[in-house]
C-alpha cells in the first residue's frame, strides 16, 4: 500500500498512456501514423480492417489522450501524431514489442515495409539498415564513442567540420543519443549530431524521400559520398530511387 501511495505522489500516471495503447486497433493506428503523414479516419479504418464507426471511436480516444491531433479540411478529418515525443514513444515501444509476421495486404504494402526497413527518417535522423550502417561505421572509425555513454569524439568533430557540418549550438538536446531502432532492434545515432548528419545528407542530395512516406532512397551521388566518407561499400543493400514505396 505504501508503494502505491508513493507512486501516486510522484504525480505521473503512466497507466493512462498505457491504456491508450493497450487496444490493438489503436496501436495499429499509431504504427501507421509513424510514416509522418496525416491520414483520414477512413484510410485508418481500412488499414486496420475495422468499421468506420469503430475507427472514429478509437481515434477520439487517442485525440483526447493527446497522442494524436486532428485537422479538418472540408468534410475530411485528418489525423496525425501530436508531436515528435509521441513518435519517439511509439518507436521505442515498437522496438520492445514482439515481432509478428507482417502479412502485408498488398504488394505496395510489402514494398513500403521493406523501404522503411532499409532507410527512413526517425524524426530528424537516420534509421533502418542505413542508419545502423552509418552509426557502425562512425563508431568503427573512432568518430563516436559508442558505449554506455555515447559521445562525439574529437576526431568526430573534425570529421563533421571537414564535411561542412557545423556543430549545433549548445542546447538542452544532447549532441549524441542512442535511439533504439524498431526494425533493427539496435540503437542508431540520434541527438543533435544525428540530425545534423541526416540534414546534410538530404541537403547535399545524398538522400531523397520516397513519395510522402518516411522512407529514404540513396542517390548515385550519395552512394559515392557514403563510400568516400564512411567506407560504406557501393554494393551495400541501400535503397535507390527505383525502389519506391507507394
Amino acid at each position: 500500500m505504501d508503494d502505491q501511495r508513493e507512486s501516486r505522489d510522484v504525480g505521473v500516471d503512466l497507466a493512462v498512456v498505457a491504456r491508450l495503447l493497450a487496444d490493438g486497433t489503436r496501436a495499429d493506428f499509431c504504427l501507421a501514423l509513424l510514416d509522418g503523414r496525416a491520414w483520414t479516419a477512413k484510410e485508418l479504418a481500412r488499414h486496420a480492417g475495422v468499421a468506420a464507426s469503430s475507427a472514429t471511436e478509437h481515434l477520439n480516444v487517442l485525440v483526447r489522450g493527446g497522442l494524436l491531433v486532428e485537422e479538418r479540411h472540408g468534410r475530411h478529418r485528418y489525423l496525425r501524431m501530436a508531436d515528435p515525443r509521441v513518435m519517439a514513444l511509439i518507436e521505442s515501444l515498437a522496438a520492445l514489442a514482439p515481432h509478428r509476421a507482417p502479412g502485408p495486404r498488398s504488394l505496395s504494402g510489402s514494398g513500403r515495409q521493406r523501404a522503411l526497413a532499409r532507410a527512413r527518417l526517425c524524426y530528424d535522423h537516420l534509421a533502418g539498415e542505413l542508419g545502423l550502417a552509418v552509426t557502425d561505421s562512425m563508431a568503427d572509425r573512432g568518430l563516436l564513442g559508442w558505449g554506455a555513454d555515447p559521445s562525439l569524439t574529437v576526431k568526430g568533430a573534425a570529421w563533421l567540420g571537414d564535411l561542412g557540418i557545423a556543430l549545433p549550438d549548445a542546447s538542452r538536446r544532447p549532441l549524441v543519443r542512442a535511439c533504439l531502432d524498431w526494425t533493427e532492434r539496435r540503437p542508431h545515432l540520434g541527438g543533435a549530431v544525428g540530425a545534423a548528419v541526416c540534414g546534410h545528407a538530404l541537403a547535399a542530395g545524398w538522400l531523397t524521400r520516397i513519395g510522402t512516406t518516411r522512407a529514404l532512397a540513396v542517390t548515385d551521388l550519395g552512394r559515392r559520398e557514403l563510400r568516400a566518407h564512411l567506407g560504406l561499400p557501393a554494393t551495400t543493400d541501400m535503397p535507390s530511387r527505383d525502389q519506391q514505396a507507394d
